[in-house]
Formats: C-alpha cells, sequence, structure tokens
C-alpha cells in the first residue's frame, strides 16, 4: 500500500457506498483506510481524519473525473 495515495477524505461511511460500487465496475484498485474505525465510532470521524479514498498513481485522473462527476450530481438539487 505505499504506492497508493490519497485523494479525497470523508467523513462517514455512507458517502463511499456509490463510489464503491462505481471503483469496482471500473476495476480501479483502492483503498479505503480508516473505513472500518469509522464505521465502528462514526462520531470519532474527525478525530481518525476520516476516511481516506487511497488510490495507485496511475489511476488518478480516471478517479478525480469520477469524484468531479458524483460531486456535480449530487450538488444539483432544487
Amino acid at each position: 500500500m505505499n504506492e497508493f495515495i490519497t485523494v479525497a477524505t470523508f467523513n462517514f461511511a455512507y458517502e463511499i457506498t456509490i463510489l464503491k460500487s462505481i471503483l469496482d465496475d471500473k476495476g480501479i484498485r483502492y483503498f479505503f483506510k480508516n473505513e472500518n474505525l469509522v464505521s465502528i465510532d462514526p462520531l470519532a470521524s474527525y478525530a481518525y481524519g476520516g476516511i481516506d479514498l487511497q488510490i495507485h498513481p496511475n489511476d488518478t485522473e480516471e478517479v478525480k473525473e469520477i469524484l468531479d462527476n458524483l460531486n456535480n450530481k449530487l450538488t444539483i438539487i432544487e
């Protein structure tokens, strides 16, 4: 895991559910650091530093595009 880099941080486990599905579907290797800790104790998420999405550097552009698309779809609520 030393070669993986953090590209995003989430505060709660429910925020990564859809993202996991998309990354799996695209065959992108990833790891959510602190996922289990935050799932067990969600109120201490800030103490743990949240849930870090770690990916291989070669997948950076594709993952950033996925994150941008998700953010755009999630914020367009009228």
